[in-house]
């Protein structure tokens, strides 16, 4: 019989399944706030909004690095989240978060209408890149570069 304390986790991304696992706690961003999930959590749907999940497992957090995307939190203990991009802090490449982020942020620069529609592409890509590297120093111990 499943511990009634559990919360059955699901991260899926349209290349692949990230993760399928048991947790006691996730934590998730989404543009109306950070909110927490509990096992019997009533049922709802969000938006993703780049930063991170956490996994809690006891004293044990499992950390990954989420864009845009859905979040179910289904009956029976169930959480579906549905991200564009999601990666485990360990599986980031800080170098190349920072050069995705400078590249964005140059091509932001050269934008001359905030109405742009790539305009807020870019937008998106820095607030995602600086979660990456964000969560992936967070996890690494490493110090940010000045």
């Amino acid at each position: 019989m499943p511990d009634k304390r559990t919360i059955k986790i699901k991260i899926v991304t349209p290349e692949r399944v990230v993760l399928e696992d048991t947790c006691t706690e996730v934590i998730i961003p989404t543009t109306t706030g950070i909110i927490g999930v509990l096992a019997r959590h009533t049922p709802l749907v969000s938006i993703l909004k780049p930063g991170e999940i956490k996994l809690k497992n006891g004293g044990e957090i499992t950390s990954f690095a989420v864009s845009s995307g859905f979040v179910e939190v289904r009956p029976n203990s169930k959480v579906v989240i549905l991200a564009d991009t999601a990666e485990h802090a360990g599986e980031i490449d800080i170098e190349r978060a920072e050069t995705a982020r400078q590249r964005a942020e140059k091509m932001l620069k050269e934008k001359t209408s905030a109405e742009d529609v790539e305009y807020a592409h870019l937008q998106a890509i820095i607030e995602k890149e600086i979660a990456r590297a964000r969560i992936a120093r967070k996890y690494r111990k490493i110090a940010p570069k000045i």
